[in-house]
């Protein structure tokens, strides 16, 4: 084998090793920004948004904590969402909906944010303490930008009040 093809081929040998182990910028994750776009969601009721934010595949998952079960892929999701009175274009109900004592972890490729989600509605009195309870977002970068790849909510037994 002459030197010129030993070279090309281990010049290609080369390539192909170090290509193969390419990463992709991956942009910082800004908890604030992501998380603050899901709470918008849940305070406009708008459906249009659930696309949006969530991978809108079948390997989205979300554990309810009004529903049993896994509920699996965007169409289950979104039909979830109709279920709480979710519209396209969003609507004004005066229910309010926050999160607190947020976590975030990074990962190589996704992110896992933990916090206290609570909820208050707007028929409630208003020294009624909030619903609250335990809620995970596994975020994930796809398209351009993060998306939520499961959701699990929890309920906390209701504090006397």
């Amino acid at each position: 084998m002459s030197y010129i093809k030993r070279f090309s081929s281990i010049f290609i040998i080369f390539l192909m090793i170090f290509s193969c182990g390419k990463t992709v910028d991956i942009p910082r994750f800004n908890t604030k920004k992501e998380v603050g776009i899901w709470v918008e969601l849940w305070n406009t009721y708008d459906l249009s948004k659930v696309k949006e934010i969530f991978l809108n595949d079948n390997t989205v998952t979300y554990f309810s904590s009004e529903k049993e079960g896994l509920i699996k892929g965007m169409d289950a999701v979104l039909d979830h969402h109709e279920g709480f009175g979710f519209v396209e274009g969003g609507k004004t109900t005066g229910n309010k909906l926050w999160l607190e004592d947020i976590n975030t972890q990074v990962h190589k490729t996704s992110v896992t944010v933990t916090g206290i989600w609570l909820f208050r509605r707007s028929t409630d009195p208003e020294n009624a303490l909030p619903q609250k309870g335990p809620v995970t977002f596994v975020y994930v970068y796809s398209g351009g930008g993060y998306k939520i790849a499961h959701v699990n909510f929890g309920n906390y037994e209701p504090e006397e009040g």
